[in-house]
């Protein structure tokens, strides 16, 4: 195994930090002084050790910085980042773009915003979700919240996990970099630089980050066909003309290519272009105390074919959707009282999706020659009110409503129910039919804080969710009369959650703990079954196996607990457990793809400069199956073995400005699969042998190095 390798290819992309990173090895790099006033609390800092666990500072609320290292290796991208939070699960699909799972719901369920903003991408099997355009280190700060528990971050049934920048105003001219370079097994490189700079008025910042990997191996030494390369580039301009005011524009501009080891295609372009412009103005007056405004503009160009990134089959074929959305949002704080504050406000979101297909370059049928043909329109106007009331020395109400007026226009004229080269269309039944429908979600909460040992929250939500586009666009239903259930435009109906949600945290000296969990009923659940048959249509035809979405009625609870002991000023344990429970109602069997129990043991070692650590991972088994159903992401395959994984780390920080950090992931070379993973045995890639599902990587070995200036 080649464990440090380095292509030369990278030179160009890793040349910016040549400058920076060359400090690092020596070992007299003096302690930089802050240049300015401008360093706050919220400041990123070098973290003393690798990351194996998030922080929990509320009961609904979990959050950690994106820029430290983390065990297992460091993220290349939103979903493999989010692994360290206790009830999430990564949907493997190869190398990258994995789709995050928490408390066994994926997708449109799971609310992701970068920055305030929606990004939706454009691929209909899930290639490029939104996670898959997120480079973790260009982030100051990952959030996730707990259930349909606010409404200001639009409707959520599962949660919402924001990516957030956090802007410093210079109060003095000065300047600050952070970088690192991350090498690892199986030709993983990734280069990370930031520089920004400004004075009290202005500011400006530019950031580039690149990462690629090569095929990774299992723990038997299969290759598995993953290998990607991205890379990123990020413009930023301010204005702070006082404390309280901010006004930003922002760019940003990736692409990259994935190989997939669960279908029969990979992804061979994901090109990203956004633009967005923010307002901030805070401690306005005694009522109106904050606003807040934004408007954005992202468009998502994806290309995916069977010949780029593996053996080109004998029938050369590429798909090239887009998809462009627009959004904003204002909302404004307000304090009547010194126990009350309410925020109320409105969003919106419009996004159009287009699509082409053809073969390659040396066919006829080449698909730049082809126009895009729009397939579907959305769009969604939203007012929300959140109000937070102290009610004693230790007791607050949080409660709040919200809602959506969604619109959806079936721009399909027919389906392909054949191949690209060999196409079979049918007309469809739902041609530019159009639906809207009026949503409401809503929240009550109660807190109490536990003198100065903790808190504890209980609190009951609802959430009504508008079918996505890969429910909607790109699934069957299961109609009587085949040729109108080729669409399910015009019957899926929207889905309906409402859930119980209770928490604690507490500290006690060396101890700190947490605990969080919750029942819920879904009514209306977006079900998606593959594999089913369906009569052929026309005369001499075959029998069809497609997939549907239908609505079921669901019931999920369960939850998640961990604590850190501190057994002495070197030495601190950690463990976490997360579990849930999904059963279908109408069908009376387990609700598919819900991950099983899942528990992590770790222990943590720091002196002076020098900071290990060990962690060990437990799976059960899953034996809960619901074979052929699930999410827009994967369906069940069958059930699954239990599995352990040990992984250790290690950390020395030269000066505040200087750290390398290093790993050995799955130490043990274990060979194991995700019970959610997709399916390995469908698509049949030349030169790599199927397995059930996709394997995870088998022994990592990476290190990183990090500096920081300013």
């Amino acid at each position: 195994m080649n464990v440090f390798p380095f292509c030369p290819h990278t030179a160009t992309r890793l040349t910016k930090l040549a400058l920076a990173l060359s400090a690092f090895f020596s070992a007299t790099l003096p302690a930089q002084e802050s240049h300015g006033a401008h360093a706050t609390a919220d400041a990123p800092t070098l973290a003393p050790v690798v990351v194996t666990a998030s922080s929990t500072d509320a009961p609904l609320e979990v959050s950690f910085d994106p820029k430290s290292a983390q065990q297992p290796l460091p993220a290349a991208d939103g979903a493999a980042l989010l692994k360290i939070i206790p009830g999430i699960s990564i949907i493997r699909k190869g190398g990258a773009n994995g789709d995050p799972v928490f408390r066994g719901m994926a997708a449109s369920r799971l609310n992701i915003l970068l920055d305030g903003e929606q990004i939706l991408g454009g691929c209909g099997g899930r290639m490029d979700p939104p996670t898959a355009y997120i480079f973790p280190e260009s982030y100051d700060r990952v959030t996730l919240l707990k259930g349909p528990q606010s409404v200001i971050h639009g409707p959520a049934s599962a949660g919402v996990i924001m990516f957030e920048h956090r802007r410093q105003r210079f109060e003095q001219p000065g300047w600050k970099l952070d970088s690192s370079l991350t090498l690892g097994s199986f030709d993983r490189q990734d280069a990370f630089f930031d520089i920004k700079g400004g004075n009290a008025r202005f500011y400006a910042e530019g950031i580039e980050t690149y990462s690629h990997a090569g095929d990774y191996q299992d723990g038997d030494g299969r290759e598995i066909h993953s290998r990607y390369q991205r890379h990123s580039t990020t413009g930023i301009l301010g204005w702070t003309p006082d404390q309280d005011t901010r006004l930003e524009l922002s760019a940003i501009q990736s692409d990259g290519e994935a190989a997939y080891a669960d279908r029969g295609m990979d992804g061979s372009k994901f090109l990203r272009e956004n633009y967005a412009l923010k307002f901030e103005k805070a401690h306005i007056g005694n009522l109106l105390d904050k606003v807040e405004a934004q408007v954005y503009y992202n468009y998502i160009d994806h290309l995916m074919d069977n010949y780029s990134l593996r053996r080109a089959s004998a029938m050369a074929m590429a798909s090239n959707p887009d998809r462009e959305t627009t959004g904003g949002r204002i909302a404004f704080t307000l304090s009547p009282a010194d126990t009350l504050q309410l925020i109320v406000g409105g969003d919106w979101a419009n996004n159009v999706h287009r699509g082409r297909s053809g073969g390659d370059e040396y066919s006829a049928n080449y698909y730049r020659n082809n126009h895009r043909v729009e397939d579907a329109r959305f769009a969604d106007k939203a007012l929300f009110a959140e109000l937070s009331a102290q009610i004693s020395d230790s007791g607050q109400i949080v409660t709040g409503l919200r809602g959506d007026w969604w619109k959806a226009r079936d721009s399909r004229q027919s389906f392909n129910l054949g191949s690209t080269m060999m196409p079979d269309n049918r007309p469809n039944p739902s041609a530019n039919h159009q639906r809207g429908k009026t949503l409401a979600s809503g929240f009550v909460r109660y807190e109490h804080e536990l003198a100065d040992h903790g808190s504890a929250h209980i609190g009951l939500g609802h959430s009504e969710r508008f079918p996505d586009f890969w429910e909607l666009f790109t699934k069957e239903g299961i109609g009587q009369n085949n040729d109108a259930s080729l669409s399910v435009f015009d019957t899926l109906n929207p889905e309906k959650t409402t859930q119980l949600d209770l928490g604690l945290t507490w500290e006690n000296g060396p101890l700190q703990g947490f605990a969080s969990v919750f029942y819920s009923k879904i009514d209306d659940y977006i079900l998606i079954q593959s594999q089913y048959r369906k009569p052929a249509i026309g005369m001499g035809g075959a029998a069809r196996s497609v997939t549907v979405a239908r609505n079921v009625d669901a019931t999920t609870w369960g939850g998640e607990a961990g604590m850190n002991y501190r057994f002495s000023p070197q030495w601190k344990g950690l463990a976490s457990i997360a579990y849930v429970h999904g059963e279908n109602d109408s069908d009376h069997h387990a609700l598919g793809q819900i991950p099983p129990l899942e528990g992590r043991i770790g222990l943590d070692w720091e002196s002076g400069a020098w900071s290990a650590g060990a962690l060990l991972r437990l799976v059960a088994g899953q034996h809960r199956v619901a074979r052929n159903e699930g999410n827009i992401v994967g369906q069940d395959v069958d059930k699954s073995s239990g599995f352990g994984v040990f992984s250790l780390n290690g950390s020395y920080r030269w000066s505040k400005t200087a750290r390398i950090a290093f790993g050995i992931d799955n130490l043990f070379d274990k060979t194991y699969a995700e019970f959610i993973s997709k399916s390995g045995e469908t698509s049949m890639i030349q030169g790599y042998e199927q397995t059930t599902r996709v394997n995870e990587p088998g022994r990592t070995f990476w290190l990183r190095a990090q500096i920081t200036l300013d």
